[in-house]
């Protein structure tokens, strides 16, 4: 058996009972999605009944459950299925780069339901370490913003919303700012005026506004018009 720091990852399915032996960090790694040898990941290709023992599962076992007698494949399949044991300097990692998901989504896509006003990511990560939500690092951001959102109505005033801005540039930025605008929304109209200036209209998550008018006035050199036209939620 390798010297590597090694955990054993159980998984249970059809009445039975497996186990696999794998490198903690590199299991996490591939459990995250991230482009990682299935060689770096197990310490052994063996599919055990009892990793202890030594007792390797049956092949029957492995075709029931996995449709295969390949211990290699059904390791695989454990290891996209089963949790993984988290060391708690991984769990406390994990948690905190997904806090700062949520943060940056909810800055991005909410404001303050009495000013309308955008929700700074200091303001909210303050609000989300004062109230009990659980932060699930295996699950994505979707997945668990409405129970993040309920909990921090309890002590912010927040709504999801979308702020329809007007931007007037000069035909020579134009084209740049069109691109530019287009990577953050949606644009909803497009009309040139007499002089040739190019006028967009736009929906952006609301907090992106203060984004969309450094990007124009960076593009422009401050030589630009941007109007908030309203917020909806």
């Amino acid at each position: 058996m390798s010297s590597r720091r090694v955990v054993t990852v159980k998984y249970d399915a059809k009445g039975e009972h497996f186990e696999i032996i794998v490198d903690p960090d590199h299991a996490l790694e591939f459990k995250l999605g991230k482009p990682i040898s299935l060689d770096k990941v197990l310490i052994t290709d063996t599919v055990f009944r009892d990793s202890k023992r030594g007792l390797r599962a049956s092949e029957i076992a492995l075709k029931r459950v996995f449709g295969t007698t390949d211990h290699r494949k059904a390791a695989e399949i454990i290891l996209r299925n089963a949790e993984i044991p988290l060391t708690s300097e991984q769990r406390r990692r994990l948690i905190e780069d997904k806090k700062k998901q949520i943060i940056d989504w909810i800055s991005r896509n909410c404001i303050d339901a009495r000013t309308k006003a955008p929700l700074p990511p200091q303001r909210v990560e303050l609000a989300l370490n004062n109230v009990d939500v659980t932060i699930d690092p295996f699950k994505g951001v979707d997945e668990q913003i409405n129970d993040v959102l309920k909990a921090l109505q309890r002590v912010i005033p927040i709504k999801v919303a979308v702020a329809t801005m007007e931007v007037t540039v000069g035909p020579e930025h134009g084209q740049r700012v069109k691109s530019a605008l287009a990577r953050m929304g949606r644009i909803l109209k497009e009309q040139y005026d007499d002089s040739g200036n190019l006028i967009l209209q736009l929906e952006v998550p609301a907090g992106l506004q203060d984004t969309v008018i450094g990007k124009v006035n960076e593009i422009t050199h401050g030589e630009s018009e941007v109007k908030l036209l309203g917020v909806s939620t």
